[in-house]
């Protein structure tokens, strides 16, 4: 019983990882390391109910649900804003051009506040309805649309102008 039971989640896993790392890397703004952590902890826990997993309607879509859930709770930590650097990251010359737009972005995501970000990410990167965000967030629809409004106004103020020069290099 037990050997299918791997078998499964570990095709499960191979399958979704890549989906889950890129969500968790529009989460957390880029930052590669926690969102690796993100998806152990979000695979460790489709694991341990995996056994029960008959009653999950859409296992890809509850891992990503996890993720997000997984996400919050980071952040609601005291903990979570500290970040040692050692040195100022470099940035991007004027001949990157997809890559000066993907870091503004980025950069621009990150200035979002946690819940605005996990809305954004659900709504725009993972294309999930209203109704799909709301559940997965447990809030109402209309949160999720005032929240996804106010997050896409502060997109367009943090971003600017600067949005149509970097995507044209």
């Amino acid at each position: 019983m037990r050997q299918p039971k791997e078998a499964a989640f570990r095709e499960f896993a191979e399958a979704r990882m890549g989906p889950l790392f890129r969500s968790a890397c529009l989460l957390t703004g880029g930052d590669t390391h926690l969102a690796e952590d993100l998806v152990q902890e979000t695979l460790g826990r489709m694991y341990a109910m995996w056994g029960r997993s008959s009653r999950i309607g859409n296992p890809a879509a509850y891992a990503h649900t996890v993720l997000v859930r997984c996400y919050l709770r980071y952040r609601r930590r005291k903990s979570s804003g500290e970040r040692p650097i050692g040195e100022l990251p470099d940035r991007p010359g004027e001949s990157a051009g997809d890559a000066s737009l993907r870091v503004a972005l980025l950069d621009a995501l990150r200035g979002l506040p946690p819940k605005d970000r996990a809305v954004i990410v659900l709504r725009y990167w993972e294309d999930r309805s209203v109704v799909e965000t709301a559940d997965a967030l447990h809030v109402s629809s209309a949160a999720v649309r005032t929240r996804s409004t106010r997050a896409l106004a502060r997109l367009r103020d943090q971003l600017g102008d600067n949005i149509g020069e970097l995507a044209v290099h």
